[in-house]
């Protein structure tokens, strides 16, 4: 997923506040927490509130007093969205640094460029963010959505509210393409018929003959995975051409990074998204979270649903440590596998034992007036596509980003 941040100037002005937070207390030994993230550059509307949800976690750890009678310490690198340095950074924090856990990476390719250090130095790792599913590696430990979560639920709200013929627009790209497939099925399951594909590389910012082409298609629905800042003039160029209440849209990546907060509520309401957070939902949890968040950031506005992941993957983390009563990895581990879940400001988080990736609520919901209005709940999905292909009981050794046969 990516975001070009000069379309995010309304909401990097509540981002300021990130530095000023402390991560850690500096008195006498710390268990080190690595944190590497796109806190500059093209991503770091993604990036920044991330660190802020890291920083937020840490913080009220220590508040608590801390792990294990010991204080967190953050050692956090911003890779500036250069992924060399993603490569660069994680040999720094496994090898000089020495962190007992590394929460981090956007990108699918930002992951793939540090798993294998973080393997290979037995470094334990969290991956906080939706993605397309299939990776199957015992040191990983993957807190976002994956398509069978949110795409499988989407899909027949979405048709339900509109018919059965579906033209896709995706991101050209892995997390594009393989999302684009999961859709086509989930149309097929759900009796409907997929009309058009259409593949967007990143910088491509006009939708013209697209929008001309969905119009001639016999179209009931549009779903799209584009992603970044030059694909978000596709929902305004739709809006524009007078089609926003013609053909109903769904996307599965609008939204997570605030976009819908760009689009004014002419352009945005009514356009369908399934995720695990909004910051509409009202529970307890929720509202404690938001009222932390403010109060030490100033306000709540840059809270979007990966910073929340990397929230609760923070808290999972700690809660196993603690479980364990130590910082070794296969004594955490252990604990993770055991079904370990948190209350987060998201719902309940599980961990599966045999993927080692999370079992979450997913909120169907619409946006309005700039913000998620939700819909219903669906609690406790599973993540059945990468359980297609992962059980790490049976195979701990197993290395790989499977592709799914979808």
């Amino acid at each position: 997923m990516t975001v070009n941040r000069r379309a995010f100037l309304g909401t990097t002005a509540a981002l300021t506040g990130a530095a000023m937070l402390p991560g850690f207390a500096l008195a006498g030994e710390t268990i080190k927490l690595g944190s590497v993230l796109d806190t500059s550059g093209i991503f770091d509307a993604y990036g920044k509130p991330m660190d802020m949800a890291m920083r937020l976690a840490v913080s009220q750890i220590n508040a608590a007093g801390g792990l294990l009678g010991k204080q967190v310490e953050v050692i956090a690198y911003d890779t500036q969205s250069d992924m060399a340095l993603y490569s660069q950074y994680a040999q720094q924090l496994t090898r000089q640094d020495k962190v007992d856990v590394v929460q981090g990476g956007i990108l699918s390719a930002s992951r793939e460029a540090i798993r294998q250090t973080m393997r290979k130095t037995k470094t334990l790792y969290f991956y906080n963010v939706l993605y397309e599913g299939g990776v199957c590696d015992r040191n990983i430990f993957i807190n976002g959505v994956t398509p069978a979560q949110q795409v499988a639920a989407l899909v027949p709200y979405a048709m339900g509210k509109s018919g059965k013929k579906v033209y896709i627009l995706a991101a050209d790209y892995n997390y594009g393409q393989i999302t684009a497939r999961w859709i086509q099925k989930f149309v097929t399951d759900n009796g409907g018929e997929t009309v058009g594909v259409d593949f967007f590389p990143l910088d491509v910012s006009d939708f013209g003959s697209t929008i001309a082409k969905i119009q001639t298609a016999g179209t009931d629905l549009v779903i799209a995975p584009l992603v970044g800042g030059a694909h978000l003039s596709f929902f305004r160029q739709w809006a524009a051409a007078g089609m926003k209440d013609r053909i109903p849209l769904a996307s599965t990546t609008l939204g997570v990074g605030n976009e819908h907060k760009v689009l004014t509520a002419a352009e945005g309401n009514g356009i369908m998204v399934a995720y695990n957070y909004s910051q509409e939902l009202d529970t307890p949890a929720n509202a404690a979270f938001k009222a932390a968040w403010a109060a030490a950031y100033g306000d709540s506005k840059a809270i979007h649903e990966l910073a929340v992941s990397n929230y609760q993957g923070v808290m999972t983390w700690a809660k196993a440590v603690a479980q364990a009563g130590s910082l070794d990895r296969e004594a955490i581990i252990t604990a993770l596998e055991s079904g370990l879940s948190i209350d987060g400001p998201a719902g309940k988080v599980t961990v599966d034992p045999k993927t080692h990736h999370a079992v979450l609520d997913v909120h169907l919901m619409e946006f309005e007036n700039q913000g998620m209005k939700v819909i219903e709940t669906l609690p406790q999905r599973q993540p059945i596509d990468t359980q297609s292909v992962c059980d790490l009981a049976a195979n701990p050794g197993d290395n790989t980003q499977y592709e799914i046969d979808i």
